[in-house]
């Protein structure tokens, strides 16, 4: 039986890191360093709940294992020195690494990508599969290489579904024990030293994040497009987006249905009415 690998973690979230850590060690392997992700980019700045979130992140930390929270991607490359890990698992991290921090640990790094590739790359695939109105979705573990999610594949699932009232929480119900589960056989392969299959990069699409204008809703678009976009926001939890105008008041639109229900219908552009059954008040697109 070969050796325990010396594993190092980077991610966004506690059951992102639960997750991990479970298949890690159920497979004999040893998580060493946790390294949250708490921004978009390299040097940017922190994300709004990045201080709840290191807290819940804490709460997930097996006593005496290391939590470090890098600001740059030279940061990063410094604590992956000092580490000597074999092997580092990416799971929701925006940052794209440079061919000289994925050379660092001894057996490359891995990604768990929330889609199944390579359809949706980019740091938004669960975003995109629900504005676009996809039943469900997938997950893919590869090898990270220089480009965003072109990596080769070492194992993949599809038929995650992605419910008409979808939260992170409930999305986790269903995800998180395909991802433990894909880990393991993956986490084989790394140690036999199989570099997987490559990916059809002709059937590619990118899933980048929302635009400015993805906050405002028109209604002259479809009742389908407009119900997924209001669900898009609530799973991103967005604070005061999508706003719709109706007469001559703004609404913040927090939730719909497609079939009638309690509150008050919208005709969209497609002629089909759509029910708004809970907002708050909103403000003009320029102050969003």
């Amino acid at each position: 039986m070969s050796p325990p690998l010396r594993i190092g973690v980077v991610s966004s979230g506690p059951a992102e890191f639960s997750t991990i850590h479970v298949a890690c060690t159920d497979a004999g392997h040893l998580p060493v360093v946790y390294f949250y992700g708490r921004s978009l980019r390299s040097g940017g700045k922190n994300l709004p709940d990045a201080g709840e979130t290191t807290a819940a992140v804490l709460g997930a930390v097996p006593p005496g294992m290391d939590l470090l929270l890098p600001g740059s991607v030279n940061g990063l490359a410094l604590a992956l020195r000092s580490y000597r890990l074999d092997l580092l698992i990416v799971f929701g991290f925006a940052w794209k690494l440079p061919p000289s921090v994925l050379a660092l640990p001894r057996l490359g790094v891995l990604n768990i990508h929330v889609s199944m590739l390579p359809k949706y790359r980019g740091p938004a695939p669960l975003l995109w599969a629900i504005r676009n109105g996809d039943p469900s979705s997938g997950i893919t573990i590869h090898r990270m290489d220089s480009g965003f999610d072109t990596g080769n594949i070492l194992a993949q699932q599809d038929g995650i579904r992605l419910a008409d009232d979808i939260s992170w929480t409930t999305y986790c119900a269903e995800a998180m024990p395909v991802v433990r589960e894909l880990l393991r056989t993956s986490l084989d392969r790394a140690v036999a030293g199989d570099q997987g299959e490559p990916q059809d990069h002709s059937r590619a699409s990118y899933a980048g994040f929302m635009e400015a204008a993805f906050s405002v809703i028109r209604w002259s678009d479809s009742a389908d497009t407009i119900h997924n976009q209001v669900r898009t926001h609530r799973f991103m939890r967005s604070s005061d987006a999508p706003v719709a105008k109706l007469g001559d008041t703004w609404l913040h639109i927090i939730r719909t249905s497609l079939e009638p229900a309690d509150g008050f219908p919208v005709v969209c552009g497609d002629g089909r009415p759509l029910w708004i059954t809970e907002s708050a008040a909103g403000r003009p697109p320029e102050e969003v």
